[in-house]
């Protein structure tokens, strides 16, 4: 029993990277479509959604015939209720990547203003953070997991200031206005994608010391 159990943990793990893989390039193309208004490339980001939500169902599927059939306990029930919480996290961090690339062909589209500064530094930050994410749980990283999470204020301070650059824009030039609340709609994503790294980090530290540290002010 304690082998098979092993196996199919092993097998969890290695399908949750594998959706974590789809997840980060469906980010990265996304990014990479706004800053270069490429509507091509953002239709392919929205058409591999597909895929990542097809492989949330099979991991979730996963999850529930090892909890069936096998009953685990302690680090192997940690693991599995971390995984499915994980998996709906990488699912709706796919969303939000569709979510941005929806808003490409919206911006190239409309009124032609240049994104803030401020989109391409929180993007490389949530980038990044859902990187060290999904690396803390390869390595069951507790460490990296705590510094995903002490990152997240960076993003929400980013965001915050998209926000009142747009308030200010839309006052000043309010012919433009649509196209700044798709900009601040896309700081929005950018900032939930930061959530979602840091719930992952979250998880991970859940999984391997057992300690919930959600709602916690980061270490």
């Amino acid at each position: 029993m304690t082998r098979h159990i092993e196996r199919q943990i092993d097998q969890l793990k290695q399908k949750i990277l594998f959706v974590g893989t789809l997840v980060e390039e469906a980010i990265s193309k996304a990014i990479t479509a706004l800053i270069n208004r490429d509507i091509a490339l953002a239709q392919r980001v929205m058409t591999s959604d597909a895929e990542i939500d097809r492989m949330e169902v099979e991991v979730e599927e996963e999850c529930l015939k090892i909890l069936a059939l096998y009953q685990p306990v302690a680090a192997d029930l940690r693991f599995v209720v971390s995984a499915l919480k994980i998996n709906n996290d990488l699912e709706r961090m796919g969303d939000l990547a569709k979510n941005i690339a929806k808003r490409v062909g919206q911006l190239a589209r409309g009124q032609q203003i240049d994104l803030p500064p401020e989109i391409r530094t929180m993007a490389m930050q949530a980038q990044e953070m859902v990187k060290e994410s999904l690396d803390a749980v390869v390595n069951g990283d507790t460490a990296l997991a705590r510094h995903v999470r002490e990152q997240d204020d960076a993003v929400d301070e980013g965001r915050q200031r998209i926000r009142e650059r747009v308030l200010r824009g839309i006052t000043e030039t309010p012919e433009i206005a649509e196209s700044l609340m798709r900009i601040n709609s896309v700081s929005k994503h950018i900032e939930r994608l930061a959530d979602m790294a840091t719930n992952i980090a979250e998880d991970v530290i859940y999984m391997v010391e057992g300690e919930i540290v959600r709602h916690r002010a980061s270490d």
